[in-house]
């Protein structure tokens, strides 16, 4: 009898222990309907503040165990790098992340349209769309178009697309033409085409059509289910937001045009003292936002060296040549500033033009002032007295010094001749701090 106790107690503690284990088991993926769901929004350019907000929600939620992380995507696209980096965190995570493009009227355009493709599960609301992905230039148009670094970006951004589809299970045919052809889809034709896997009105509906679909994540399957998880807001910290903004290439130039400017105008006229303060915050926010881009050297190189051809015109006369070989660099390197072909990060021409006229209307305007106050007669000392006209105010006899009126002031002054009051004189010297005059009729 004590036997029997013994083997039903064993027996009872092994079913209990293999209960255990299974729950776990399926705990583990994701079977037990009840967990936490992280959101985010991620609105505006995919730079490198956005990819930090990503990156860090998807830990954040690898590391309290959530059961995914739902994306509300509203984007024109971005920067290649910073979407590579948050698709080579979606490949690595092992909780599963649903790409939303949402509000009605948001885009997954470019960059967007190929973090979709690499979700776990993509979904869009009616009256949004999606592709348009190819790689542009300065003012949107195709960057080099024909030459072969235009051609290796492509085919290296198609393969891409490919790659990506073809590892979530979604069409790479449509893929390669939102890149190659930059077509972009609806909602019902995304899905239609195998783009993406739900169109949903609102979140309510979403997790309704998600719930008990089956994810495979980097290390296990999980089985969805939303309609009862618990949702976490997630908001980027005041640095993400900061890095959001300023990691725009075409704010990143303005900032350094203005600072620039600034600075320039301070070597011109010491003391002025504002416009040199201004510019210096204004390049410091603008070199701050080119570490967060991928910047040519050359371009930033050739930025640097118009600002010393512009510096040297004011203290070396040129006739002009180092003022428009400054701007000359000052394009060229506007232009080769951000390495367009390589990361998709372009300079738009609606910024580009009129900011780099307006800076050079005033890099000019500030050179031919100077240039006019060199060749202009002093304003001071003997040289800017010499010649001008007056007259006496008190009388002046050979040895005696009388008073004159001249320039607006009254003057100590000399003559080798007597000279009564209100006689006119014309200033042929300085002597310390008396003038020499002589009567204006013998100037004459």
């Amino acid at each position: 009898m004590f036997v029997i106790k013994k083997i039903s107690v064993f027996i009872f503690t092994v079913f209990v222990l293999f209960l255990s284990v299974t729950v776990t088991h399926k705990d583990v993926h994701g079977d037990n309907g009840h967990g936490v769901l992280y959101t985010l929004s991620l609105q505006g350019s995919i730079n490198p503040g956005s990819a930090d907000f990503f990156d860090r929600a998807v830990s954040l939620a690898i590391a309290d165990s959530a059961h995914a992380v739902l994306v509300e995507l509203d984007t024109p696209g971005g920067l290649v790098t910073s979407l590579r980096q948050m698709v080579r965190r979606i490949m690595a995570s092992s909780v599963p992340v649903i790409v939303y493009v949402a509000p009605r009227g948001a885009q997954a355009a470019s960059a967007g349209a190929l973090l979709t493709l690499a979700s776990h599960v993509a979904a869009m609301s009616p009256g949004t769309e999606i592709g348009a992905a190819h790689p542009v230039g300065l003012g949107g148009g195709e960057s080099e178009k024909g030459g072969v670094m235009s051609q290796k970006a492509v085919n290296d951004l198609a393969a891409f697309a490919r790659s990506l589809a073809e590892e979530r299970g979604r069409s790479p045919v449509w893929a390669e033409k939102a890149v190659r052809e930059s077509i972009a889809s609806t909602p019902n034709e995304a899905f239609e085409a195998g783009v993406i896997d739900v169109v949903a009105d609102d979140r309510t509906t979403l997790f309704k059509a998600l719930e008990g679909r089956v994810v495979q994540t980097a290390d296990r399957s999980v089985t969805l289910s939303l309609v009862s998880a618990e949702l976490r807001e997630l908001s980027p910290t005041f640095q993400e937001q900061v890095l959001m903004k300023l990691a725009d290439p075409n704010l990143a130039y303005i900032f350094i045009m203005v600072g620039l400017v600034g600075l320039y105008f301070e070597l011109a006229n010491p003391g002025a003292i504002f416009p040199g303060v201004a510019g210096a915050i204004s390049l410091l926010l603008g070199l701050f936002a080119l570490q967060a881009l991928p910047v040519n050297i050359v371009g930033l190189l050739l930025l640097a060296l118009s600002v010393i051809f512009l510096g040297l015109e004011v203290f070396v006369t040129s006739g002009g040549v180092l003022a428009i070989s400054g701007l000359i660099s000052l394009l060229v390197g506007s232009l080769m500033l951000f390495n367009t072909p390589e990361t998709g990060v372009s300079l738009s021409l609606f910024v580009f033009l009129p900011v780099f006229i307006g800076v050079s209307i005033i890099t000019l305007t500030i050179v031919w002032l100077v240039a006019r106050s060199a060749m202009g007669a002093p304003l001071s000392g003997s040289e800017q007295l010499s010649g001008t006209e007056g007259r006496v105010v008190r009388a002046i006899g050979p040895g005696v010094t009388g008073k004159v009126f001249v320039h607006g002031e009254l003057w100590d002054a000399e003559s080798a001749e007597s000279l009564p009051e209100n006689a006119p004189v014309t200033v042929s010297g300085l002597k310390g701090m008396v003038l020499q005059v002589i009567s204006k009729k013998e100037s004459v």
